[in-house]
This record gives C-alpha cells, structure tokens and sequence, in this order.
C-alpha cells in the first residue's frame, strides 16, 4: 500500500489530479524494484496525510525517483491504452466528440511523460515506440502467426522500466536480469488479458491475440508457466540490498504472478514449484521434458493448466464507471478484506489483500517469518533454522 499510494501521490504531483487515474497495481511493481535495490534509506519515505481510499487515514508512503519512475511509466501505458480504446470504438469513446476528448488526453499525458521521463534519465520514446508497433502487428497477424510475435511490443516496454530501475538504483549488474524479469512479466501480463477476455471478445467480435492466432490454450499456459519461473530465476540473479529488502519484490513476482495464472485458467497450484503447470484441479503438473528446449536462460518450460473460466455475463465497465466502483471498494475495505471481490471493471472474482499471503505452502510462513532467507523451492537451500 505504501508503494500504491507513493505511485498515486507522484501521479499527483508530477502531472496533476487528473493523472492519478492512470494508478495501477502493475505500475507499484517498479518502486518496490528500485527500493528492494537501494534499500530504505532516508527521505524514500514520507508520512502522507488523510485519504478517502485509506478511511482517512494517513499512512507512510513511498517517494522518490522510484515512485516517480512508475509514475512516469503508468501514464504513458495508460495513454497508450486511452488510443487503444479509442480505436476499437469502446463505450461511449464510439463517440466522435468523447473520442477527440480522449485523444487529446492521452497526447498530454504522452508529453508529461517524456518531460518527467527525461528528469529520472528514461527515455519514453522507446514505451511510445512499442506502442506503435503493436497496433502494427496486430493488424498484421492472422492465424498461424507465433503469439509471442504480437506479445514482442509489450515485453520490450516493460523490460526497458524494469532495467532503468536498477539505473536509479545505482546497480548496473542487475540490469541484465530484471529486464529479463521485465520482458517475461509483459509477456505474462499481455497473455493474461488476453485469456480473461477470450470468451467476452468472441462474443462481442473485438480483437483477441489467442482467437487471432489460432493459438491452443494449452500452449498459452506452457508460455504463462514458463514466464512465471524466468521471472523467479531472474530475480535469483538480482542482487538486493539487505536481509529481506527484496522479499516485496519476490511476492509480487513469484507467489502473485503464479496465482494469477491459477485464476485466469481455473487451476490450482504454487508458485514454489518454479513455474511447472498446476495442471487441471487436483491433477499435478506435466513434466517439464514435455516442452522441448527452454526459451530463455532464465526459463525452465513448465506444464499446461485446464481451460480458462467464463467471465462473468455482461458487459464491462467503462473507465470512469470502474473507477467509481474501485473508489467504492477501497473506501469500505472489500479490496483488502473480502474474498472475493468483484473486478470492478471486468466483473472477475478477485481475492482480497489479506488473503493473498502465506496459504500455499509452508514454505510461504517460512519467508514471512525469516526474511529472504530461504529459497523457496520447499525449501533447498533454507539456512534459517525454520522447521519448514
């Protein structure tokens, strides 16, 4: 939360009220890289006053070049997505004068960007340049066409964020695996929306990478497993500072990531298991020699999961419409207290905050208790005397 709020308050900050809209849980991800690198040194955090998503509550919040890091990359991700909206005529953006509106928005907001972008020593050019290119090849791609082809863009973006926190971190040995761990996680969060919007996008005609393709659903999970555990290699060769200062960072990018596949495709499983597939309820994983050779020296292929679930019937809900939803939701707590919760734009079930830690196995009670000690594998490698 600390991390949330750091990325909201410097949306405000840098480019005004209106931006703070563009808050996302994938944009924390790049403060939470840069402190678990630089460690939690003075003036990283600041107390923030009363709040109506935190009850009115102040709370300690994080700042800083991290914090203005993801800033900087949220608005221009959420800009790219304002046009992409746009162009498939969505909602009341079907539009012309709505449409118009938007796109001057996100036009202010690309420009925000690379003015903050190019305070912090990042160049926008190369998000805004991925941007184009996948309106390009989606356009371009048919059946048959490797999916990874139209998850390129996206990879790139996210690779170059994740690196240039190890840049404002002043660690340049990490550069190499987090901009793995960075590509790897574009791929994973590409393929996710794309498997949660399957069913809704077939019925309402809009444009799917996996129906585009022709792409097999169980080849949609080897890819998701094995971005999982690239992701939990690269960050074993990522050094942070400290006893426990990367342990945020492993449960955003490790147990989340791995439960979040589980939920896209219905299964159960643990992120322990390095990425090998959870497979179908109650079946284990196939084994990894199923899959030929890896695609990266930070991946081991892992195994296929079931089908995904419908989504909920209906229709989703706009931006502004999810946003006063998700208002409602921080405002009476279900965001962290309930499970589940409803996705305030998709409808998906969505498990609360406090629920998301330490249930999949006992390795999980291990690391909340003793730090970045232990290795997670169940647990090789664990020096910390825990019974686990």
């Amino acid at each position: 939360m600390a991390h949330l709020c750091g990325l909201c308050l410097a949306l405000r900050g840098d480019h005004g009220q209106f931006a703070r809209i563009a808050t996302n849980y994938d944009g924390l991800v790049i403060s939470v890289l840069v402190e678990a690198q630089a460690g939690r040194s003075e003036g990283r955090r600041r107390t923030a006053g009363p709040c109506p998503l935190r009850g009115m509550r102040t709370a300690s919040v994080a700042q800083g070049e991290g914090a203005r890091l993801a800033a900087t990359v949220s608005l221009v991700l959420a800009s790219a997505k304002v046009r992409d909206h746009v162009a498939d005529g969505d909602g009341a953006l079907a539009r012309r004068p709505v449409a118009a509106a938007a796109r001057r928005v996100a036009g202010r907001w690309d420009r925000a960007g690379e003015r903050s972008g190019a305070t912090l020593g990042f160049d926008t050019a190369l998000l805004l340049d991925a941007v184009g290119r996948q309106e390009e090849l989606e356009s371009l791609a048919g059946p048959g066409t490797p999916l990874l082809t139209v998850t390129e863009p996206t990879e790139t973006a996210t690779a170059a964020a994740f690196g240039h926190t190890a840049v404002l971190a002043g660690r340049p040995g990490n550069r190499a695996p987090l901009e793995e761990a960075g590509r790897l996680f574009g791929r994973l969060a590409h393929l996710l929306d794309a498997v949660e919007d399957l069913a809704e996008d077939a019925e309402t005609g809009a444009w799917n990478p996996i129906a585009a393709t022709g792409t097999d659903l169980t080849e949609v999970r080897r890819l998701c497993d094995d971005a999982v555990h690239g992701v939990r290699l690269a960050l074993k060769d990522t050094e942070f500072v400290g006893k426990g200062s990367g342990r945020l960072a492993h449960v955003l990018l490790v147990h989340e990531l791995g439960r979040a596949v589980d939920r896209a495709f219905g299964t159960t499983g643990c992120a322990h298991t390095g990425g090998q597939g959870a497979g179908t309820p109650g079946t284990p994983g196939t084994p990894e020699s199923s899959y030929g050779p890896p695609q990266s020296p930070w991946i081991n292929p892992g195994g296929p999961g079931g089908a995904p679930p419908e989504p909920p019937h209906g229709r989703r809900r706009g931006l502004i419409a999810g946003c006063l939803v998700w208002t409602g939701l921080c405002c009476t707590c279900q965001v962290c207290c309930r499970d589940p919760y409803h996705d305030p734009w998709s409808g998906q079930p969505r498990e609360g905050l406090c629920h998301k830690c330490g249930d999949c196995c006992d390795c999980c009670d291990c690391c909340s208790n003793c730090g970045d000690c232990c290795s997670c594998d169940c647990c090789d490698g664990c020096d910390c005397g825990c019974d686990c």
